[in-house]
């Protein structure tokens, strides 16, 4: 029996949620990488607890994801089960100040919600692509704000499968990190807490970040947004463009002449071009100022000989 058999049985209503050999470029907003042998998309709970049980029994590699926009997947892709918590594991509820979301949500859908039932807080997540887990699992910010400000309560399995919760300061908050960067994790819904204030103001707010954004950034290209952390006392975007780096290329793949801050796929750009960019901005980057540069993105699938 194949895998995908083993887990079709475990998950029998699955239907096309369970594939095998997806091309991971439909996935990742580089729009590269190579197959995953399996993409499962959980609908709830009891089926992600099911397929990862399984992996876990069974020695098989399995890797979770949300909408691919802070990876970047191998041209060999991914073996085993890629576990997304997408589109299918997403909802939302607004009760008065609060808002509680499933993990799969969109941060971009979450803020335009919270705007139209008049609640503020979220206008700096109103575009940032990635799902309302891997905001948290990275304290995902922008425009001087981050999910730190706003998490109430988060509901994860933890690396028994078994279900928790973390509360406020439990959190571990920092720059681009959690509790969640240290510990084998999956995050199922999180409670945040906004504060009231008129549609129309909420939106106005956003719509002017949206036109920074628009002017500064380069949205029409596929990229993972910013591509390093900030370093202390630096911007990387700054200390790239200084040494010279911005527009340089390697295959198709480019740090944006927009902002030096993003590396892009002018097109046709492979995985490995894009890992090799990002190595070379920061060997460059080092040898110039002493500055390391720590990327934002996570490398993940069969890199071994690429």
């Amino acid at each position: 029996m194949t895998l995908l058999e083993h887990i079709r049985k475990i998950v029998p209503a699955a239907g096309s949620r369970l594939q095998a050999d997806v091309m991971m470029t439909k996935h990742t907003t580089f729009h590269v990488g190579g197959p995953a042998d399996l993409f499962f998309e959980p609908a709830d709970c009891d089926e992600l607890i099911g397929v990862v049980q399984y992996c876990k029994s069974n020695h098989v590699p399995y890797t979770i994801v949300g909408n691919g926009s802070n990876i970047l997947v191998s041209d060999r892709g991914i073996r085993g089960v890629v576990v997304s918590i997408g589109e299918n594991f997403a909802g939302m509820e607004c009760h008065h100040d609060l808002l509680v979301v499933r993990a799969g949500t969109r941060l971009s859908a979450v803020a335009a919600f919270a705007a139209k039932n008049g609640l503020s807080g979220l206008e700096f997540a109103s575009g940032i692509p990635g799902t309302l887990g891997g905001a948290i699992l990275m304290n995902a910010g922008a425009y001087e704000h981050c999910m730190a400000e706003i998490i109430l309560l988060t509901e994860f399995l933890n690396e028994k499968l078994q279900r928790k919760s973390l509360f406020l300061q439990e959190h571990e908050f920092s720059y681009r990190h959690s509790y969640f960067s240290d510990h084998e994790s999956i995050i199922l819904n999180a409670c945040m807490r906004l504060q009231p204030d008129r549609p129309q103001a909420i939106f106005e707010r956003m719509a002017i970040l949206a036109s920074r954004r628009k002017a500064s950034q380069p949205l029409e290209l596929p990229s993972a947004g910013s591509a390093f952390k900030r370093p202390n006392g630096y911007f990387a975007g700054k200390l790239i463009s200084d040494c010279g780096l911005k527009g340089c290329r390697i295959g198709d793949a480019q740090v944006s002449e927009k902002h030096a801050g993003f590396i892009v796929n002018l097109g046709m750009a492979r995985a490995s071009d894009i890992r090799n960019l990002f190595q070379h901005v920061q060997q460059t980057v080092a040898d110039q100022t002493g500055v390391h540069l720590e990327p934002e993105v996570r490398f993940i699938g069969d890199w071994q000989v690429d």
